[in-house]
């Protein structure tokens, strides 16, 4: 009768887990909002289809182990080179700010629902962590720049390790019932160390192992992802079997090293461990939102309520405020930022793990504070922030024109660096290692692969582009480059390149707008003749002019005219021509600007720059 229950438990919630990735793909929308339903309908406080307990004892053991596996997956893609790398921003968002959201948030637990402080501090450390799982989800709906979801990724990945370790060091305080720095410090440096030890030496072994070349070469992919899966458990269940809660660090440090060592089948193993992983996350996930008894959140009160809103509103503002400075993020990056910070896994599960440990000491109280609190910030943010991040980011308008460039040499890197001085979002792809390291110390965003596979565009997230541009030498690459975008990812504006100008008419029939490079060097050199003066402002070698054209969209310049906004702009900027129904018009003072005009801006760069920001305020 056991087994039969465990099966149709398991069966429920992969079919529960697969509908839910379903639904969130079908409408962009976060699959942990669906996951967390699914499990609350499902559970005894539902419809009573799932019941957790009868997991019986073994339910820790699977919450440990699924833990293990989500932890290893984010340490894997830590990136140590990376990260020393990494800009100032995101360091200090790392440090300062998960600083402030620890004391913050534990100062808040501890006055508002009355708790002692450690059992507040471990609420504070588990909510530091808005997890890979939670955000990546929204950074595939959501283009913002790529300054904005390289340092929410980074604060991800990191901050799940982080948030793992310093809930250790916290429910051991509670375990010992102190608060003193003393008696915590040696087993933090116990647990912290064997650890360490241990997933040191279990990802050595592995990585021997498979230097070795022992595994037959028929099945050799097949097998290192079970071994690197094998890693992932086996530190975690060594480390904790010599000390108890240090598992989580095992694992941790194992998916750091064996990410940053030279493995075989990388790539293979990485998209293994994300369907696991996956799998893991839906099992989990719903597990844990039936296991949760609603009854606990609505033991909170108005308390939990504030404590939730004031996390929400002023903690995670105040973190990132301090963390991010200078001009290096706009306004309405930084708000977004501020906005958009859901928490999920690993708060959910070891918020759970150390919950059941608390209950089996008889500190109920303590144990439904951790769970409730959790969860119920888990449930807000995932449901408001995460679930309604597309909107906020379009109404901060932080989404800019996303670009991408195939093809990473010198016209793809000028282009880039025109574009990037817009303000657009631009991403290269090159498939030339050398290259992507060159462009990478340069400071452009880049991607490693073929841009004529479709699995490469997939990864530069070619469905969220407006502009595509196929900027290779090679007619042919280009050609079906311009196919896969307009066909398979039904990009509407197709840039590409045309070494023979025999080839142009190909392209135009499929709807390309081509640039032939005989034609842009006979237009280039009959500049040159023709218009010197304004050719040497616009050159790459002078950089002193610049001709920039944007959309109207702003209401504060709607219905003015020319002469009326003139005053506003820099002195060496003006409106030089306007576009309006296929119409170009050369503006006079009197002209009466209207929504969706197509503007030029001629005038010294900066000037230029200026004019568009005056446009576009949140550019």
């Amino acid at each position: 009768m056991i087994e039969s229950n465990l099966i149709t438990i398991f069966s429920v919630i992969i079919i529960a887990g697969v509908v839910a990735q379903l639904i969130a793909a079908r409408f962009s929308i976060p699959s942990v909002v669906f996951l967390l339903t699914f499990g609350v309908l499902l559970g005894p406080y539902g419809i009573g289809l799932l019941n957790p307990l009868s997991f019986g004892n073994a339910l820790n053991d699977i919450v440990g182990i699924s833990v293990a596996i989500i932890i290893f997956e984010g340490a894997f893609h830590i990136r140590i080179k990376k990260l020393l790398k990494i800009p100032t921003e995101t360091a200090r968002l790392l440090t300062i700010g998960a600083a402030v959201s620890l004391i913050g948030t534990a100062a808040l637990v501890h006055y508002l629902l009355n708790v002692n402080w450690m059992v507040s501090l471990l609420v504070g450390s588990l909510l530091i962590a808005t997890g890979p799982t939670v955000i990546m989800p929204i950074l595939k709906v959501v283009p913002v720049r790529q300054r904005v979801a390289t340092i929410l990724e980074t604060e991800g990945i990191i901050n799940d390790v982080t948030a793992a370790i310093l809930a250790i060091v916290f429910f051991e305080a509670i375990l010992m019932n102190t608060s003193s720095i003393f008696d915590l410090l040696p087993i933090f440096v116990l647990k912290f160390g064997v650890g360490l030890l241990v997933g040191i030496l279990t990802a050595f072994a592995l990585l021997n192992f498979l230097k070795l070349s022992l595994i037959p070469p028929s099945n050799a992919p097949q097998l290192t992802r079970l071994l690197v899966l094998m890693v992932a458990i086996a530190s975690f269940a060594i480390s904790n079997y010599i000390t108890p809660e240090s598992g989580i660090v095992a694992a941790a440090t194992a998916g750091i090293m064996i990410g940053n060592s030279s493995i075989p089948y990388e790539r293979e193993i990485s998209e293994f461990k994300g369907d696991i992983t996956l799998l893991v996350l839906s099992f989990i996930f719903i597990i844990l939102a039936a296991l949760l008894d609603l009854q606990i959140l609505f033991s909170l009160g108005i308390s939990g309520v504030l404590v939730v809103v004031f996390i929400m509103v002023f903690v995670r503002s105040l973190s990132v405020y301090v963390s991010i400075t200078g001009n290096r993020f706009t306004l309405a990056e930084k708000i977004f930022m501020m906005a958009v910070a859901p928490r999920g896994i690993i708060p959910a599960s070891i918020s759970m793990l150390f919950a059941i440990h608390l209950q089996s000491l008889g500190l109920i109280r303590e144990a439904s504070v951790v769970v409730g609190t959790v969860f119920l910030v888990i449930f807000t943010t995932v449901s408001l922030e995460a679930g309604f991040s597309r909107y906020i980011a379009e109404y901060l308008d932080v989404i800019p024109m996303r670009v991408i460039i195939i093809g990473g040499g010198r016209v793809g890197r000028s282009l880039s660096s025109r574009l990037s001085d817009r303000g657009e979002s631009i991403l290269i792809i090159e498939q030339d290692e050398a290259q992507i390291e060159s462009l990478s110390s340069g400071g452009f965003s880049a991607v490693l692969g073929d841009g004529t596979r479709i699995k490469t565009l997939e990864k530069a997230k070619a469905n969220n582009a407006k502009i595509l541009i196929a900027a290779t030498g090679d007619d042919g690459a280009n050609l079906l480059i311009s196919q896969l975008a307009k066909n398979e990812f039904g990009i509407d504006t197709i840039f590409s390149r045309v070494n023979n100008p025999d080839n142009v008419p190909q392209f135009e029939d499929m709807g390309v707008i081509a640039v032939s490079s005989s034609h842009a060097t006979a237009l280039a050199i009959d500049n040159i003749i023709e218009r010197p003066a304004l050719n040497a402002w616009m050159t790459e070698l002078s950089r002193t002019g610049d001709v920039q054209e944007i959309i109207l969209t702003s209401s504060h310049f709607t219905g003015k005219t020319v002469s009326s906004i003139a005053s506003t702009l820099p002195s060496s900027c003006l409106i030089a021509l306007i576009r309006r129904d296929s119409e170009d018009i050369i503006p006079h003072g009197d002209f009466t600007l209207e929504r969706g005009d197509h503007i030029t801006l001629l005038g010294r760069k900066e000037d230029v720059k200026t004019a568009i920001k005056l446009f576009h305020p949140h550019d």
